[in-house]
């Protein structure tokens, strides 16, 4: 099940920066390759924390996704946490995430927003506030992909916060997966260390994949969480089931929903 692979290096900044990088040449993207008209449409990405590496590991992915079709921006949140662990973070985090929306929502040429958080903060209030504009969310759309098809599927977090998990079980019942849904793995310790160490972290969401997999019965593990979408390529080799990338995921149904 398990294959070699390189780890990245160990700062947590050089290592989403790598991430996205690599994502990039794995895909033998070029400058040339991915080069935009001037008219192309843009897509915004909130990341609701306030860690702009995040946000640019998460840009780089969403626009890897989305090849030449769309320009995708990424803005960050700055009156929210680095890293959303409970439900009180992401009430904290929606308010910016609406402010931000709102804002780039009046920019010309921006035609979609993407809400950059598994637990989808600000999603519901941006859909009411801009009826006109295109607003998808990660945690919504990894769990379409991941239930794609009738198949069964887990989430792995590194967030450990017992009303975060309750959430995500309640978003698979009204989104109506539940009986698809083969519950939670979380990873171990304090996850603000834990994605201080890039090598520990894929190790630790390596492990929590195994176990949704062959305890679970998972056939497609959600990485639950937008900074764990760049790990979520790297430990992908490992396994023969997809690990479900949440802002590729959301890039894509945004593309989908521009072109209806």
């Amino acid at each position: 099940m398990f294959r070699t692979c390189r780890f990245l290096a160990s700062a947590l900044s050089r290592c989403i920066a790598s991430a996205a990088v690599a994502v990039f040449c794995l895909a033998g993207s070029s400058a040339a390759e991915t080069a935009l008209s001037a008219d192309s449409p843009t897509i915004i990405l909130i990341n609701p924390n306030s860690n702009a590496a995040a946000t640019e590991s998460m840009t780089a992915l969403a626009q890897q996704a989305a090849g030449n079709r769309v320009r995708i921006l990424g803005r960050t949140n700055h009156n929210a946490p680095p890293l959303l662990t409970t439900p009180e973070d992401m009430v904290q985090a929606a308010t910016g995430v609406v402010e931000i929306g709102r804002q780039a929502a009046a920019e010309e040429g921006v035609a979609a927003l993407i809400v950059s958080a598994f637990s989808d903060p600000g999603l519901a209030e941006l859909r009411d506030a801009l009826p006109d504009t295109v607003v998808v969310g990660i945690g919504e759309q990894a769990f379409h992909e991941a239930a794609r098809n009738g198949r069964s599927f887990a989430i792995v977090t590194i967030t450990p916060d017992p009303a975060l998990i309750e959430s995500f079980r309640s978003k698979a019942e009204e989104l109506g997966y539940g009986k698809q849904f083969k519950g939670v793995r979380v990873t171990p310790g304090d996850p603000k260390k834990l994605v201080e160490k890039p090598d520990q972290l894929d190790a630790a969401l390596a492990e929590a994949v195994e176990q949704a997999v062959r305890e679970d019965g998972a056939e497609a593990v959600i990485m639950g969480g937008g900074p764990l979408s760049a790990p979520a390529t790297r430990i992908q080799s490992r396994f023969d089931v997809p690990l479900v990338v949440a802002v590729a995921a959301a890039a894509n149904a945004a593309l989908m929903e521009l072109s209806e």
